[in-house]
């Protein structure tokens, strides 16, 4: 059991998108974590990969629920995962995410400050990391449209309820 979710003990010849419903652009990002720590291109990563592969996907996993999901899902003495079982694991765990729980680790990321607000100077930042170029007046546009208290930002509520729109 990892995170309250219990992750089957066999491997049924069902690829993992018949399994679970992930984006195309999440199991894109399995596969690009498993191929970044798999150095040796077997087709295969051990435990301390498999522990960062997760951490890099966001699930920092305990040291028996890694060795938990390698005995479950890896290679008949538990040593090493393949792409196959990684992307079995991780399609599980993603679906189960609570996107609720998600969007407040981006909101915390967006207000650096702790304000309690995503502000234009948040978004200004965001959109320079991200190589964008948006004027001043369309930035405080998107804070203006979604700032439903008009306190001047966008607060925790306010950004759930923008990202949950967009499902």
């Amino acid at each position: 059991m990892i995170n309250g979710h219990s992750y089957s003990t066999t491997q049924r010849g069902i690829s993992s998108r018949q399994q679970v419903k992930i984006s195309e652009d999440k199991l894109e990002e399995i596969r690009e974590a498993f191929s970044l720590f798999d150095t040796n291109k077997d087709g295969y990563i051990d435990y301390f990969e498999l522990k960062v592969a997760m951490r890099a996907l966001g699930f920092d996993q305990r040291k028996d629920d890694v060795l938990r999901v390698l005995q479950q899902q890896g290679t008949p003495d538990g040593s090493k995962i393949s792409l196959e079982g990684f992307t079995k694991v991780m399609s599980e765990m993603i679906a189960a995410r609570d996107p609720t729980e998600e969007y407040k680790k981006a909101f915390k990321l967006i207000d650096e400050n702790n304000t309690g607000l995503i502000t234009v100077p948040n978004l200004r930042r965001i959109a320079r990391e991200l190589g964008e170029n948006i004027a001043e007046d369309e930035i405080q546009a998107m804070i203006d449209e979604f700032d439903l208290d008009n306190d001047g930002g966008i607060n925790q509520d306010e950004f759930i309820k923008i990202m949950m729109s967009g499902q």
